[in-house]
């Protein structure tokens, strides 16, 4: 569709010719651009003597100012002028083949440059009261559903009413927030193909008058059927929204309907706006509310059975389910503006991975740990076991490749009921806490470091404490020795491999060990001291990670 069409709303060429001060006058060359838009009319004297372009702009002359004219001519067409008036008959020498695009018209009779001028411009105001009236009428009858508080549904069945047209709104990722007077599929189909459209830059020739966020384009649907789409995008202040569209079942809408979708769509778009930004905020609070409720869920901090279940209703979850508890470190790359909204971005995505429509996503982030509350499907053991595996490895995959390093997705065993997710909660994080300082990557199941958690009933004994203090105590003013003694260890007490590990040199490695043996009064060479101190490395290892997860369920 050109855009001489898609300017019908204003004066043209060709309303101008209808006008009575204009009877008799014949077109002498560019017959095919008679609905190109006019705004101004300006002599030829004054055109000339000015470089400005002539976007909308028919140039008036008198006959003797274009005896050999030729140049003048296409001069006037190079700078996008519309018409040249000639005010009488043209000159005998005229050129036989004016410049292609410039609509050129010989008046019978002259009418002098200040009628014609006049005549433009009652036109044209004329024109702009009535667009102004309708716009006016649209954007009241919007309006006053949106301070009624009708909703984006009923907005944009309103804006379908308007145009006598499905219409359909858009977020600013091309999903589709709300349509009217089309099947769902299609709506889908058509968002699908016209979203590559309304994401490409158009140049300038082909935006429409005063319009840069308004645009026609062509789009099929699943049936063959061509539609025409008029969209305009949603602009508040600096923030882009989205768009509000308006179908046309046809390929080339008439010049009036074409108008006025022009004027629904963008009287639409801060109504619509309005209400999507609303929404997002009626959004945001709720996803707080239910991100406190898995918070206290996953604490215990509720007063009673009673208090959890009347939240739980309230936010639609099912304290009766079977659980799984995930968590993932939440940190973010250094230098973002807003770390929190960030993590809870990420938190978003890592409850949309695996999707089931039996199962539902709870999150919430505490600190940097990013904790997702899932319901399960399955009904025994195994087959939760295998639920929970294949989440956390799609979990830690989205997370890897959203943050560019591979991260740990830490699990617990599944419980069933919401009053057992706070300890199922406890055993995600000391896994993570292990896995992080362990350094593992990927899915890790609470139940798979079977090493350290047979020893979490015993961590916090009296026999436990002094094992570690005896063992460890000597190496806490020095932490490069604790930290060669677990490479030790980890390398299976052997001096060698250590020592290409840690790339040190072998009589280092002998010094050291020889130190460690000294101050911990134990041989570490002799396996049966080899594990008692790895013993006492694990049984420390669980006391710092549990205390961090007490220090995070005290805060209220």
């Amino acid at each position: 569709m050109g855009s001489e069409q898609r300017s019908a709303d204003r004066m043209t060429v060709a309303g101008l010719l209808d006008e009575s001060l204009l009877s008799g006058a014949r077109v002498i060359a560019g017959e095919d651009h008679l609905g190109r838009e006019l705004r101004w009319l300006l002599p030829l004297s004054e055109v000339m003597a000015r470089p400005d372009p002539l976007d909308a702009v028919a140039v008036y002359a008198r006959p003797e100012s274009l005896l050999g004219g030729a140049a003048t001519l296409g001069a006037l067409a190079a700078r996008g002028a519309r018409a040249l008036l000639i005010d009488g008959v043209a000159p005998a020498d005229f050129p036989p083949a004016p410049p292609a695009g410039l609509v050129v018209i010989e008046m019978a009779f002259p009418v002098g440059f200040a009628a014609l001028n006049r005549l433009l411009a009652e036109r044209a105001l004329s024109q702009e009261v009535h667009v102004m009236r309708y716009a006016t009428h649209v954007h009241a009858s919007l309006a006053s559903l949106f301070h009624r508080g009708a909703g984006l549904q009923i907005l944009i069945r309103e804006v379908s009413n308007l145009a006598r047209n499905p219409a359909i709104a858009l977020d600013a990722r091309g999903k589709v927030v709300g349509h009217n007077g089309l099947a769902a599929d299609v709506v889908t189909a058509l968002a699908e193909a016209l979203i590559p459209k309304l994401t490409v830059d158009l140049p300038a020739a082909a935006r429409l008058s005063a319009h840069h966020d308004t645009r026609v384009e062509h789009v099929t649907d699943p049936h063959g059927v061509i539609w025409t789409a008029i969209s305009t995008a949603i602009r508040l202040g600096k923030e882009f929204e989205g768009w509000v569209v308006v179908l046309v079942r046809n390929a080339e809408p008439g010049a009036h309907d074409l108008a006025r979708h022009l004027v629904v769509t963008e009287q639409a778009t801060a109504i619509i706006g309005s209400e999507m930004l609303r929404q997002h905020s009626v959004d945001e609070a709720e996803e707080r509310a239910r991100g406190d409720f898995i918070q206290a869920l996953v604490h215990g901090h509720f007063s009673s059975a009673h208090e959890m279940r009347a939240r739980a209703e309230y936010h639609d979850i099912d304290i009766d389910s079977r659980f799984g508890v995930f968590v993932a470190p939440g940190t973010v790359p250094r230098g973002v503006d807003n770390p929190t909204a960030s993590m809870v971005r990420l938190a978003r995505y890592a409850a949309n991975v695996a999707p089931d429509p039996a199962v539902r996503s709870y999150v919430t982030v505490l600190g940097d740990v990013l904790v997702v509350v899932r319901s399960l499907r399955a009904d025994t053991d195994t087959a939760m076991n295998h639920e929970m595996t294949r989440y956390a490895e799609a979990m830690a995959d989205e997370l890897g490749h959203r943050r560019g390093a591979a991260v740990a997705v830490c699990h617990s065993r599944p419980v069933s009921g919401a009053q057992a997710v706070s300890a199922s909660y406890r055993e995600a994080r000391v896994a993570l806490g292990i896995a992080r300082r362990l350094g593992l990557t990927g899915a890790v199941a609470y139940q798979d470091l079977r090493s350290f958690t047979v020893l979490a009933e015993v961590a916090e004994t009296e026999q436990s404490r002094a094992l570690v203090h005896d063992i460890l105590g000597p190496l806490r003013a020095t932490p490069d020795l604790r930290d060669f003694l677990t490479g030790y260890l980890a390398n299976g007490g052997n001096v060698n491999a250590t020592a290409r590990a840690l790339n040190v040199h072998r009589n280092t490695m002998l010094a050291k060990l020889d130190r460690v043996s000294r101050d911990i009064g134990l041989d570490i060479r002799l396996p049966d001291n080899q594990f008692t101190v790895w013993l006492a490395i694990r049984l420390d290892l669980l006391t710092e990670v549990q205390a961090a997860v007490d220090r995070e369920a005290s805060f209220r």
